[in-house]
């Protein structure tokens, strides 16, 4: 329209384009509406002889302003424009709820603000088509909230699930034996499922109410029960380390007034008896138990090893003494086998004299000395033994009448065998043999014990 024309002049009760302020867009619309094609709105509209300016609609026609001294076509072209703009935006509109991420919440006030447009628009053109594009974009938004409905129903679920896994693990933790439990690890990990519930908190949907506060209460339960057992158990820890600690703490006052003794048999054995007691006392701190031990091991150690130097510097005077030793058992076992008992027994006593002076030996070789002495006596004592047994009256008279008991059983058995065999009783013949047998065995064994007594 040129600047030359003609200022409208105001008609009372129908609005004038001075009057007719344009709309502001529908929210999140550009400011400016894009280049479209040339429409047909003009088509939908006529210009009265006095100006008016109608709109024609499915119930009739609309007045929808007037655009005083200006032309018919310039007026329909004015308000033809009003009604492109408004389309434009509502397709617009349209485009954003179907083809983009615009939440439903967003594309409803935008609606709203539309719906609010079209019906206190003064403007020419298809009316029943914005009206359609209006129902389109409910439509769409309608669907669109059905779809964020159901994904929030599936974030929704797999949050739940998320958070129905932390509390399981959460449970786990806190139902774990105490013996089998690994504290750190386990304490560690409890404080990491907080951390990760809160961070689920922040970046998830939220969960309803009911749900969220059923969650959290079996969460803190297990967290709770789990801190409470573990507050126990160190408490428990605790008793039994000072416990501990006070144990050894004797046993090292003992072991530190033993460590100057010279008493070295009973020592050692004292000091294997406290170490049995150390490994009962079960264990303190860390730090008290590597002290304790430490103080310990430095008394058992002083004593051992001047025992050992002592001991070695007896072992030097000891080796002296088992040359000595190892020449007279050659000695001893030289008497062996026995030729003359008298002489053999004079002479192992001269061999025992110089042995018992002849001291200790090295502790590794006692065993093999000693037995090998004792093997010689043994033997002299079992010849000793039977010279005694053949020089005894006693035993050879009962050793003679053993053997004429037998023989007399003897010759009676082989008389009843002569008598059955006569008789033809082979039963009684054979059973009397069997006897006579084992008779005859004993007889031979009897009459062997005469000859050795010298009967």
């Amino acid at each position: 329209m040129s600047t030359d024309a003609p200022k409208p002049t105001p008609r009372p009760g129908v609005p004038t384009p001075a009057a007719m302020k344009p709309h502001p867009p529908a929210a999140d619309a550009p400011s400016a509406t894009p280049a479209a094609p040339a429409s047909n709105s003009t088509s939908f509209g006529r210009v009265a002889d006095d100006g008016t300016v109608f709109v024609r609609t499915p119930d009739g026609e609309k007045e929808v302003g007037s655009y005083p001294e200006a032309t018919h076509e310039e007026a329909l072209a004015y308000f033809a424009r009003k009604y492109d703009e408004l389309a434009a935006s509502a397709n617009l509109l349209l485009q954003r709820v179907v083809q983009t991420d615009l939440s439903t919440q967003d594309g409803q006030a935008s609606l709203k603000t539309l719906r609010q447009q079209v019906a206190e628009a003064n403007v020419v053109g298809d009316l029943p088509a914005l009206d359609n594009t209006v129902e389109q974009i409910a439509t769409a938004l309608s669907a669109k909230a059905e779809v964020e409905s159901q994904a929030r129903a599936e974030a929704k679920k797999e949050a739940a699930g998320q958070r129905e896994a932390l509390v399981a693990e959460a449970e786990k933790i806190a139902g774990q034996p105490v013996e089998k439990v690994q504290w750190k690890q386990s304490t560690s990990r409890m404080r990491e499922l907080l951390d990760e519930w809160k961070a689920l908190q922040r970046s998830q949907v939220r969960l309803d109410k009911e749900t969220e506060n059923a969650l959290w209460a079996r969460f803190s339960a297990a967290r709770n029960s789990f801190d409470k057992t573990r507050r126990s158990h160190f408490a428990k820890l605790d008793e039994e380390h000072a416990s501990a600690k006070a144990a050894k703490q004797k046993l090292v006052a003992e072991a530190e007034k033993l460590s100057t003794s010279t008493e070295w048999g009973p020592t050692a054995s004292a000091f294997k008896r406290l170490m049995s007691d150390w490994k009962r006392a079960g264990r303190a701190s860390r730090s008290d138990d590597d002290a304790l031990w430490a103080k310990f091991k430095a008394a058992q150690d002083a004593f051992f090893n001047a025992k050992d130097e002592v001991v070695a510097a007896e072992n030097v005077e000891f080796e002296a003494n088992l040359k000595v030793k190892e020449e007279l058992l050659a000695q001893a076992q030289a008497l062996l086998p026995i030729k003359n008992l008298e002489q053999t027994k004079k002479d192992l006593h001269a061999i025992q004299d110089k042995w018992d002076a002849a001291g200790k030996v090295p502790r590794k070789d006692i065993d093999r000395m000693e037995r090998g002495m004792r093997k010689v006596e043994q033997a002299i004592r079992d010849a000793e033994g039977a010279q005694w047994k053949k020089s005894d009256p006693e035993l050879a008279a009962r050793a003679g009448s053993f053997a004429a008991q037998l023989q007399k059983a003897v010759d009676d058995l082989q008389a009843d065998l002569s008598a059955a065999e006569a008789a033809g009783d082979s039963k009684k013949a054979a059973k009397i043999g069997e006897e006579l047998k084992a008779k005859q065995a004993w007889l031979d064994q009897a009459m062997g014990g005469v000859k050795e007594f010298g009967g």
